[in-house]
Formats: structure tokens, sequence, C-alpha cells
């Protein structure tokens, strides 16, 4: 028996929450205390069987939490998820194997309900791709310069008939969730949120003993259609003769139409005393810097990859997206981790891989296991990069990650798979 099979890895009871709690602080260099508030906030996040630890004589030294998402396709189809949070293993058990027998046992269970995806935001880069996740959204931070921007200091207002109003947690309790509804529903990438994310974002819930409660303020179409809200924190710096130079930092924004996106950073860059705005995490290719006479006063000060998806029943994930253009494919799928040993401890994740047809057009697609001959090679991974449409057949097939095994294959995924606007995950989770 090796060392890593002595070790226990199932799914903790409520009872042991506590241990399992510090073992997540200890692998997160965090102050390995849990206290009676903390421990009665995480209580909320149990449900059984999503919550696994590794146990060696008694003491939790791993940890993994999955719970239940939907990740919204191209096209804004809901897809169930299986989001993947909390992975943690002590630094006197790595090398053991035990993520990947932590990640073989919630991927099983995850395939038998159903899921079609797993997601993980990926704390390094180079732990994930292993076990056939893929990086399938980026995410970029922007630095706007408030005095280079261009803004006219006299008109701070929208000048579309709309409003901006400062909001107080219960209102964006009350307003939040059907907002971001109608983001999540035309976000490719967008996940969804739960009551309890709300009131952690608003202070009713608290998993730490330190909280700032932070600014909101919400933007009211001329109609008085609610369609943007933001949520912001300020610091409190002045430079020498007493002059302010404070920074607004955004902890997240929805703006479901251009006009709101356009008020809410407006009214950030107006705020008295603010010379510096941060923008929290955006898609790559957001509108921001547009949104000034002067782009130039918003400069990329961050961009990395961000949601990582792992694709658990390939014909349906093909099946809920939408494509631009009509054509077919036989890809053939390859699922190293799940094929073969892993260290998974006699559990099997479950293959995804294989070859599959998809035949796509406007109206609909269609995915099914062929024998017919490929046309392309490639890792899961890569397909779940190309399946949400940010990645590029061809910038993979140039890297040796795509094979094409049918000349002009790769552009044809590009044509069926790209999309005109990157897909885009607001949360961290």
């Amino acid at each position: 028996m090796t060392r890593s099979a002595a070790i226990d890895v199932r799914p903790i009871d409520e009872d042991e929450l506590a241990d399992w709690l510090r073992a997540l602080k200890t692998g997160f260099l965090r102050e390995p205390v849990v206290g009676r508030e903390e421990l009665a906030a995480r209580a909320e996040q149990w449900v059984p069987g999503r919550l696994l630890g590794a146990f060696d004589r008694g003491r939790c030294v791993g940890t993994l939490r999955s719970f239940a998402q939907e990740l919204t396709s191209v096209g804004g189809a809901p897809v169930p998820a299986d989001a993947v949070s909390n992975v943690t293993v002590s630094p006197t058990h790595r090398r053991r194997g035990l993520l990947s027998r932590m990640m073989a046992h919630d991927l099983a269970a995850a395939r038998d309900r159903g899921d079609v995806v797993a997601t993980l935001i990926a704390a390094e880069y180079p732990i994930y791709g292993r076990y056939g996740f893929g990086a399938a959204t980026w995410t970029a931070e922007w630095t706007v310069d408030v005095p280079r921007t261009g803004l006219d200091p006299r008109r701070p207002g929208p000048d579309d008939g709309g409003r901006v109003d400062l909001a107080d947690g219960e209102e964006v309790r009350r307003l939040g969730p059907e907002l971001h509804e109608r983001l999540l529903r035309a976000q490719p990438g967008a996940v969804s949120r739960d009551g309890l994310w709300w009131r952690t974002q608003t202070g009713a819930v608290r998993f730490g003993p330190s909280w700032t409660e932070p600014f909101y303020a919400v933007y009211r179409a001329a109609d008085g259609t609610v369609e943007g809200m933001v949520s912001y924190g300020a610091d409190d710096t002045w430079g020498d003769g007493k002059q302010p130079l404070n920074t607004a930092t955004v902890d997240w924004l929805i703006g479901v139409t251009p006009a709101a996106e356009r008020a809410l950073w407006h009214y950030l860059c107006s705020i008295d005393w603010i010379t510096s705005v941060k923008s929290g995490w955006r898609a790559p290719d957001d509108l921001l810097p547009l949104l000034f006479p002067d782009p130039r006063a918003a400069r990329i000060t961050t961009q990395a990859d961000w949601l990582w998806v792992r694709i658990l029943d390939v014909v349906r994930a093909l099946e809920a997206r939408t494509y631009e253009g009509e054509g077919a494919l036989v890809l053939e799928v390859v699922d190293a981790w799940a094929d073969g040993d892993g260290g998974m401890g006699g559990v099997r994740a479950g293959t995804a891989g294989g070859r599959y047809r998809l035949e796509a057009g406007r109206d609909g697609a269609s995915c099914a296991r062929t024998t017919a001959a490929p046309d392309l090679t490639l890792d899961l991974g890569d397909l779940a990069a190309l399946w949400l449409g940010d990645e590029s057949a061809v910038r993979l097939a140039a890297l040796g990650r795509v094979r094409e095994e049918r000349a002009g294959a790769a552009r044809t995924a590009d044509a069926l798979l790209r999309t005109s606007r990157r897909p885009w995950c607001p949360d961290l989770f």
C-alpha cells in the first residue's frame, strides 16, 4: 500500500467542517483559526457529498469543495456545471497524489449527476491542464488616470435621460439578482450567483473577521429600468500640499447595456478627490477604454487566464451552443488524464475522449460519436477554449496543440466556433 493510499479521501461530515476549514486556511497560508461566526457562515456552503477531505490519521490534510453552477454557453443557453473551489493540499502532504484522487472523486460524481462541464479559477497555471481543464476565458484589469480621460467635470451625469443613484446593501440584494440574470443570459462564460453570493458581497454574511462596507451605485434608464450596478471602495491618499490622490477600486460592475456601462464608469471618474480608478476584473475586450474621449487614460495593469473548463459531456456541450456559420467537423478528442492511470486511487473520473462528428448551422447543431476519419486532433482542454469561442484553432495548430488531419480544418473550426466578442466570467469562486 502506498503512502497516498493509506490516506482516506472522502466527503466530510458536517461535524468535520471546522477541521476542514483549518486545513483550507493552512493551504492558503491564512491564519488557521476558525471562529464561531465564520463556521456558521461556512456551514451554509456545506452540501452532503460536495466537500471532500483527505484525512491522515484523523487530521484533514487536503480540501476540495464543489457546488452546482450554471455556465452560459455561446448563444445564451445555460449548461449545468460542477464548480470546483477551495482546493488545497497541506505542505506536509504534497506530491502524494491527493489532489488527483480528490479531483477524480469529484469529477466522477459530476458525470453521474449529468453535469456538462466542470469549472474553476486556477490560482496557478500549471496545475489543472493535466486534469483536462483548459483556460476558456481571460480577464483584464484597467487603471484609469481620471484627469487624462477628457471627461467634462461640469457634466458628471448621464446625458441619455438615465440617472445614477447611490444604494445600500439591502437594495443591492433586492435588485441585483434579476439584473445579473439578464447579464448571465447574454454573456458567454458568465456563471450563476446564488443568494449566498449576494449576502456575502453586501456584508449580510461574513466569512472572516474583517468587513469594510463598500459604496454601491445603481444606474436606471430613462424609463426607470435598472440596467447597471457597481460596488466599489476608495483609499485615503493625499499628496504634498494636501492634494487628494485617491483611488477608487471596483469590486464588481454589472452593465446590461452600453449606456449603463458608460454611465457607471463616467460616474466613478467624476467623484471628487478620485484621481485613479481600478476597474476590477473585466473582459479583455471590454468597452471601458473607448468610453473616454482619451482611451489612453485606461491602461491594462493585469491580464491573465481566468475561467478554466473541463468538458464532461462533449456531445451536450457542442449541441448547447450556437454557431455563426454552417459546416461539419470530425474531432478526435484526447482525454489523457482520464484514459490513463493518473494516480487516482481506483476512482475513474470518466473519459470524455473519443471521435465526434459536429454538424453545425444557424438553426442549431448535432453531435455524435463517429468512426469517420478525423479532421482535427486536439486535447480536451483545448477543446474547452474553442468551445466558448475565445481561442483560435489556427493559433493552436501553429503551437502544435491542434493537429490538422485534413488541410484547412483549423480554419473551418475557427469559422464555426469563434465569436465576435470574447467570453468573460465576471466571478471569482
